[in-house]
């Protein structure tokens, strides 16, 4: 069926239900404003109909206002998503913590501004790289000791590893917590500088 004649067709029905439903029927009006407004004009220039008509734009009118309100409270709704989205996202890249999703080979897919930080570069560079890459030689077998056991079974697993030395610096110590990645095969890595878990002195 052409969509010319799929129109002629869908309008033809919707016109023979608004005269049905004007006419006393049990139908249903669907609420085309083109169609409604055609029938509405014809049924309202005769004496016999004109009651119905009016009876029916009512309906239309109330269904309009449902519309109406339906429409500001799912922009209301929207825009409070939206917040709290944007909310998530702050307090997920400023963490103090590096968060990071890898696969099985602990290729990074998602990581946090933190854990950028951590690794020395920006997200967008990052993603696809293994993190292996950026522990010293004898900190790998750690990390691969650690996702196999969270691969084994255990709900969260706990490493001390050492990252390469930044450009200024000695090799940083971290601490990391694995558990397995909700949303797919691989794993979620949380890593913090042990400088960090070290109490601060009270003044």
């Amino acid at each position: 069926m052409t969509t010319v004649a799929h129109k002629r067709s869908r309008t033809d029905t919707l016109r023979s239900r608004a005269v049905a439903h004007l006419k006393g029927s049990d139908a249903q009006v669907c609420a085309d404003p083109l169609a409604a407004l055609r029938v509405l004009y014809e049924f309202a220039s005769s004496p016999t109909t004109a009651p119905k008509a009016l009876a029916l734009l009512h309906e239309l009118q109330v269904h309009q206002v449902e519309v109406d309100l339906q429409d500001e409270e799912l922009r209301r709704s929207r825009i409070e998503l939206e917040n709290a989205l944007n909310r998530q996202i702050q307090l997920y890249d400023y963490a103090p913590v590096g968060h990071f999703v890898v696969d099985r080979n602990a290729a990074l897919l998602e990581l946090n501004l933190t854990g950028a930080t951590l690794l020395g570069s920006q997200p967008e560079s990052l993603r696809g790289q293994s993190l292996e890459s950026f522990l010293t030689p004898e900190a790998v077998p750690t990390l691969r000791a650690m996702l196999a056991r969270v691969a084994e079974g255990a709900a969260t697993a706990f490493a001390d590893l050492r990252l390469q030395s930044a450009p200024d610096g000695d090799p940083r110590c971290v601490h990391a917590s694995a558990c397995p990645d909700p949303e797919g095969g691989g794993f979620l890595i949380g890593l913090i500088g042990m400088s960090q878990m070290k109490p601060t002195p009270v003044a």
